[in-house]
């Protein structure tokens, strides 16, 4: 599965014989005639043929997508299981995950991702899905750590790159705000205590798990989405 971009290009042609007001242009088998009155027309026999095979393309390709699709149970499962709830919208590349601990609301944000790695890609980089946590009081002021999964670590299941502090809202949404230090920099200690007061709330292995496989989900559940709108839009 895979969706290119193309790009297609159309060549003029002038002919001395043919007057200025009369051109023909050339796109793939279709023929666009200017007549004299400068009015175009276009072979509806052959756009309609066009249009029915794309359709028949498209409509193969989201059965068969659908006939081969099932939710992975690792989603499932932890949803069915845990607190947490999924935000989340048809078109949308985000996803949300929301719980409240004690007097604090706890929200997980991350995107989709290709099941496929990109070519010139390191190994490590096809398994680390990025995601951040954010933890706010009532007032508004909280912490935002930016975070990585790693799933070849015999020690840790995900890694904290950042923890960035804010004061309200504002400066939660702020691209200016302080992304705070580089977290391998931090005193050890201090380290182990933020991660472990992010256990208590609920990051763990098996949200990261979660996180996995939900996003490579989710990119799957548009690409059928997309077909859909695709179709729609043709037929």
């Amino acid at each position: 599965m895979g969706v290119a971009n193309r790009l297609v290009s159309c060549s003029l042609r002038r002919f001395g014989s043919i007057p200025s007001n009369c051109m023909r242009f050339s796109r793939f088998s279709n023929i666009v005639g200017i007549d004299g009155r400068g009015v175009s027309f276009l072979s509806q026999r052959s756009f309609s043929t066009e249009v029915v095979k794309a359709l028949d393309v498209i409509k193969g390709e989201i059965h068969h997508e659908n006939a081969n699709y099932e939710a992975p149970t690792t989603v499932k499962t932890f949803l069915s299981k845990s607190d947490w709830k999924l935000i989340e919208k048809d078109g949308d590349v985000n996803m949300t995950l929301e719980r409240t601990a004690g007097d604090k609301k706890v929200t997980v944000d991350f995107q989709l991702v290709s099941p496929f790695e990109t070519e010139g890609e390191g190994e490590a980089a096809a398994e680390m899905t990025d995601f951040s946590v954010t933890v706010e009081k009532k007032s508004g002021e909280g912490l935002t750590f930016y975070c990585s999964t790693l799933q070849n670590d015999e020690k840790f299941r995900y890694m904290i790159c950042n923890v960035r502090l804010f004061a309200n809202e504002a400066a939660k949404n702020s691209v200016s705000t302080y992304n705070g230090p580089d977290f391998e920099d931090l005193n050890d200690s201090l380290q182990a205590a933020l991660d472990e007061w992010l256990a208590s709330l609920g990051i763990d292995g098996e949200l990261c798990d979660f996180i996995d496989a939900c996003s490579i989900d989710k990119e799957q559940r548009e690409y059928i989405f997309w077909l859909k709108g695709l179709e729609k839009f043709l037929a």
